[in-house]
Formats: structure tokens, sequence, C-alpha cells
């Protein structure tokens, strides 16, 4: 008996914390718990669906804006390095650190002066409209070309006859012309020109020269045919779609040769120089006093 009594005393000694009353009265909590916290009350997929549905659409607003955005190739114009149908991803970042287009670089521009007109507009859905606005797909409203750079600022660019195409005197090797096309058009309404391009400017050519109504068939608008650069929404990088016709658009290699226009300065610096330095000569020989073999220094 008194086993029994000092067992159920035990148990009921204020050292325990099994439900034994505190110093306010309330029970105390058992060991196990002590370590469980309060739970929140998790939301369903439902309600946390438009969140992360508007947080998607903030996101793909600001990389269109600011980054990347796709566009529909709507001609032959740049055959064969992009087809009809193609999508094609444009940078749109290196323009907002003051990066200019360079030559052979395929860009996008918004049209500069009534290039578009008279062709004809497809009339999107509800659905084309809000991933155009969303930069999912190319947008339905916005009038834009895609060709590639010719020449820059300062650049002389010229086509006599076939070809080939050159720009401040050096000939172009260009692989990309359409199978069949000559580099240079010979007609009456462009094909055959001699352009300087001014600052601010470039001059822009398709890869299908004899089906490309590009700078060439444009010299008596505003800009005399060139696109300037504050219209040019980005470089086209890469073909996305299809898949089948997946590749980057990197710039081909004959651009890679010292293209540049030497300043006129330059070119009469370098050819006073010579002139210069023989006169100098011949002063100092007919100066120079003549030394007898039999004189002493004085």
């Amino acid at each position: 008996m008194n086993s029994e009594g000092s067992a159920d005393s035990g148990s009921d000694s204020p050292d325990e914390t099994n439900g034994t009353p505190d110093g306010d009265g309330t029970p105390a909590p058992a060991d196990g718990d002590r370590n469980e916290r309060p739970r929140k009350k998790q939301r369903s997929f439902w309600k946390e669906l438009p969140i992360l549905i508007g947080i998607a659409l903030v996101l793909a607003l600001l990389i269109k804006t600011f980054l990347v955005q796709a566009f529909s190739i709507p001609s032959d114009s740049m055959q064969n390095t992009l087809q009809e149908g193609d999508r094609v991803l444009v940078d749109k970042l290196t323009p907002w650190f003051g990066s200019e287009p360079e030559r052979g670089e395929v860009v996008v521009f918004h049209d500069p002066d009534g290039w578009l007109d008279g062709e004809p507009t497809l009339e999107p859905n509800a659905v084309q409209r809000v991933l155009g606005w969303i930069g999912l797909m190319p947008s339905a409203e916005e009038k834009d070309l895609i060709k590639r750079v010719i020449g820059v600022a300062g650049d002389t660019v010229e086509c006599n006859g076939t070809g080939p195409l050159k720009v401040n005197g050096k000939a172009l090797n260009e692989p990309y012309v359409y199978p069949g096309n000559t580099p240079c058009t010979v007609d009456d309404t462009g094909g055959q020109f001699k352009v300087k391009v001014p600052e601010g400017k470039i001059w822009v050519m398709g890869d299908h020269r004899q089906n490309s109504l590009d700078s060439r068939y444009h010299q008596n608008d505003s800009n005399k045919g060139m696109v300037p650069v504050d219209q040019v929404v980005g470089r086209a990088i890469v073909v996305a779609w299809p898949p089948t016709r997946w590749s980057t658009l990197p710039v081909p290699d004959t651009f890679d040769q010292n293209l540049s226009a030497a300043a006129p300065g330059a070119l009469g610096l370098a050819g006073a120089v010579p002139l210069v330095l023989w006169r100098r000569r011949r002063l100092l020989a007919t100066a120079s006093p003549r030394v007898s073999g039999t004189g002493t220094a004085g």
C-alpha cells in the first residue's frame, strides 16, 4: 500500500509537466506540444492561380519591353536566311545601352516612311491580340520590317551592273544572297545607286535581292531610303520557330574586313607626309656647307 501510495504521489509531483497546473492555474503544455507552432492555413491552388498568372503577365511585359520580343516573318524578302512564317527573337536590350546597328546584322525596324503602304494586314482575333500585347506572339498592329544592315553612318554604298555590292569601294562576298539572284539589280527604279549614309541612319537591303523593296526603292522618301537608327527595334538573333528551322543569325564573315571609310583629312595627311620628308631632305642637302679635306676646325 505504501509503495502504491508513493507511486501515486510521485505522479502528482509539481516537478512533472504532464497536465500539472502552473502558478497561474493553467495546465502546463506537454513536452511534445511545446515544439509545435500554429500552422498557417495553406491557400488552395485555385486561389493562387490568379496571382501566378498576374506575375507571369508582368514578367512577360517586362521581357517584351526591355529584353526580347518575338516577330513573325511576313514575306520572302530575306530568303534564304529567313522564310515566310519564321518566328525570330529580337534583342531589345543592347540598344538601351547605346549600341547602334552594325554592318551585316539582321534588324527589325518600324516602317520609316510608308514602306508598307498598300500591304494587306491581317485582323487578329482576341487571343492573338492578348498574346501579341504581352509579347508571346508577334503584334499584328505593329508595322515593322526586317532587313540586313549594309551601310552605317559615313559609309558609301554602291551598285553597278549586277554587282558586286560595294561598301566604301570594297566588294562584299555575299553567300547569303538568294540563289540565282545577283548582288545588284539592273533596273531604273533604284537598283543602280551610289549613296552616302548620313549620321543617325542606316542603309538596309534584303537577302532576296530581286524580291525586296528595301532602301534602294525608297530613295524618294523623306529619309532618301535610309532608316533612322531610332526606328530600329533591335537585332534579330535567332530563328526560334519552327523547331526544324532553329538557327542563330550571326554577322557574315564578309563584314569582318576593314570596311571603314577613311576620313578625307587622314588621306590628305597620309599623302602629305612623304612629300614633306622629301622636301626637307632636299633643303638639308642644299643648305649644308661643303667641308674640305684639308680644313681644320677653328
